[in-house]
């Protein structure tokens, strides 16, 4: 069974309390009508979640301080920002499948937020079980790691030979044929609502068939980006908490970049080479003795460089796309 420390119990609990209101506020009180989030008000909120996260680690660091063992705060506060960023790269690659979803079903920009605010809380949820139960079984069986390794090597191979996207088509879901099977429907279009009463019936409405595929979507990438993390460490707190502030941020950023998705053209390779990257970590502790005639560990330094660094190439790789397309939009 997994359990926090005493002091991470403490922070969790602050954790909760504090993003918890901020959900609310968030979801249901300043954005709680239909409407499309503007460049400056996308701006603020990604601006916001990004500050929190980043000062939530002073938070880590503080609560980790132990004479006994001086580098324990430090090592604590790399994992939470090393697997942030990890989880925060990754989650952006959703982007575009949302993008595709809304572009596919033509949901229009104002009905768009509705959607990944619900889409949102369900991640959280849906991620919480995953990271939980991928602890445990990491605790109770250690060569799991392996598997993910593996698993992340054939997921970079693949996403960086294949442009999954191409092939992705909402309609086609076998999830979705189903659901509009055993699911009484509406036949009229309502945008707004995922429920509607007619003729004193509760029906459901085709926005409800797209919250599914978002929220099947995202499960999909969480098979990659949950064994990612646990190549930065295998503490559920951190790998909860960096996940959770990467899914927040998701929303506002889906909008903030709406516009400038040219600029992260190049980002699925980015993200490709990292899964590469966390999947051989994962695996080099077990060959590296075989190889090398030393077990190698990767430290923690090292992951956070080659993530930003990673990360800040494709963006840079990407520009002269960018400029190109802006030019010939001109």
């Amino acid at each position: 069974m997994i359990s926090f420390s005493q002091k991470d119990s403490t922070l969790f609990l602050i954790f909760s309390v504090v993003v918890g209101l901020l959900i609310y506020l968030d979801l249901f009180v300043m954005n709680k009508r239909a409407h499309k989030l503007s460049l400056r008000e996308s701006g603020y909120w990604t601006l916001f979640w990004v500050t929190l996260a980043f000062s939530f680690s002073l938070l880590v660091y503080i609560f980790h301080e132990d004479p006994t063992n001086p580098g324990l705060a430090k090592q604590k506060t790399l994992e939470f920002l090393a697997g942030y960023l990890l989880e925060y790269s990754l989650s952006v690659d959703n982007l575009f499948v949302f993008i595709m979803i809304f572009a596919k079903f033509r949901i229009q920009s104002q009905y768009q937020p509705m959607i990944l605010k619900w889409g949102i809380i369900g991640a959280l949820l849906f991620r919480a079980a995953m990271i939980f139960s991928g602890a445990e079984l990491v605790s109770r069986f250690e060569w799991i790691l392996y598997i993910f390794g593996f698993l992340l090597l054939y997921s970079a191979w693949k996403m960086f030979f294949h442009d999954e996207e191409e092939d992705f088509d909402p309609e086609e879901m076998k999830l979705l044929k189903y659901a509009r099977k055993i699911l009484p429907m509406s036949k009229t279009f309502h945008p707004e609502k995922f429920l509607v009463k007619e003729h004193g019936k509760t029906l459901f409405t085709s926005t409800f068939l797209i919250l599914i595929v978002v929220e099947f979507s995202d499960i999909l990438f969480a098979i990659d980006s949950i064994p990612a993390i646990f190549s930065i460490t295998q503490d559920s707190f951190i790998i909860y908490t960096s996940n959770v502030f990467a899914i927040l941020g998701l929303r506002s950023l889906f909008f903030l970049l709406g516009g400038v998705m040219e600029l992260f053209v190049h980002l699925k390779k980015g993200v490709s080479l990292l899964l590469a990257f966390v999947g051989v970590k994962l695996l080099l502790p077990a060959f590296s003795g075989y190889v090398f005639g030393r077990v190698i560990h990767v430290s923690i330094e090292i992951s956070l460089v080659v993530i930003v660094g990673t990360l800040t190439l494709s963006i840079l790789a990407s520009i002269p796309h960018y400029l190109k397309t802006k030019k010939e939009g001109a």
